[in-house]
């Protein structure tokens, strides 16, 4: 069978609510008892909005700026790293931060204090990946090629890459792609391992679905055409990632997704950057 027709027969709906029921079929779907799940989807639920509202808020680097004001008693620090063309960086230094903050230490208490479980349990492990690679690649491969085709765009060559500076040198390129896939391990992890497993036990396959509406909203910023993939593409993430049992799979497509665009966006601009290196 060509790639076409296997990539048509995975995409089938019959095919997704087969995927569906299979999870929904297996452990530990469904595993707790009435009260228990309450307690699940509340401890849930409730870190999602509070880590979804302080990202909100603090990412942006606004408030690093204040804070510089207020440790450097003026604008000392503030004025240096302006003179010094870092300031743009360290403000997605804050930005990636507030990412670990909100997606990585926030639901770990929860799993610590609230659950009485281990963090590696929620994704971290490799497990079935290289199981499912074929459905990665096909979910990869489609996104690859209409990036090539957006990429003409001027909204797009205009919103990437988000670093001002990454063009600069390999320096900046590789300082800020260091940032930007760091922030993918921390997202694939809050909606592909935690709200995932986490909610998996009291609602079974649905929680792809609860984990689908968050994950479609932080999109709304962003181009239309990427905010509404975002709906399939956490649908389609969140099956594979109950599937393989590992959040990397995701971490992998997310990489090389935006890595792709940032790319294309700077060969559009003309500027990927020289033979610059500073070791």
């Amino acid at each position: 069978m060509n790639p076409v027709a296997v990539l048509v027969a995975q995409l089938h709906p019959r095919q997704i609510l087969r995927a569906l029921d299979d999870i929904d079929a297996a452990a530990p779907s469904y595993t707790l008892d009435r009260p228990a799940a309450l307690r699940r989807v509340v401890w849930v639920l409730a870190c999602v909005s509070v880590s979804l509202l302080v990202l909100h808020y603090a990412k942006f680097s606004t408030h690093l700026h204040a804070l510089l004001v207020w440790l450097g008693d003026g604008h000392r620090y503030l004025d240096a790293l302006q003179a010094s063309g870092w300031l743009e960086l360290c403000g997605y230094l804050w930005w990636t931060a507030c990412h670990l903050l909100t997606f990585i230490i926030l639901p770990w208490l929860v799993i610590r204090i609230g659950f009485k479980q281990r963090m590696r349990d929620f994704g971290w492990r490799w497990n079935q990946v290289g199981e499912h690679w074929r459905g990665y690649l096909l979910l990869l491969s489609p996104i690859l090629v209409f990036v090539v085709l957006v990429s003409f765009g001027e909204d797009f060559v205009n919103h990437y890459p988000f670093y001002d500076h990454a063009g600069r040198s390999w320096l900046d390129f590789l300082l800020w792609e260091m940032l930007y896939m760091s922030q993918f391990v921390f997202l694939e992890f809050f909606f592909r391992g935690f709200m995932l497993n986490a909610l998996r036990p009291a609602m079974g396959a649905n929680a792809i679905w609860v984990m689908c509406v968050p994950y479609m909203m932080i999109h709304l910023p962003k181009l239309p055409l990427e905010a509404t993939g975002a709906i399939l593409f956490g649908l389609f993430l969140g099956i594979l990632a109950l599937q393989s049992r590992s959040i990397w799979g995701g971490v992998l497509v997310h990489a090389g997704v935006a890595l792709s665009m940032d790319v294309a966006a700077l060969l559009r601009k003309q500027e990927i950057p020289g033979s610059f290196f500073p070791f």
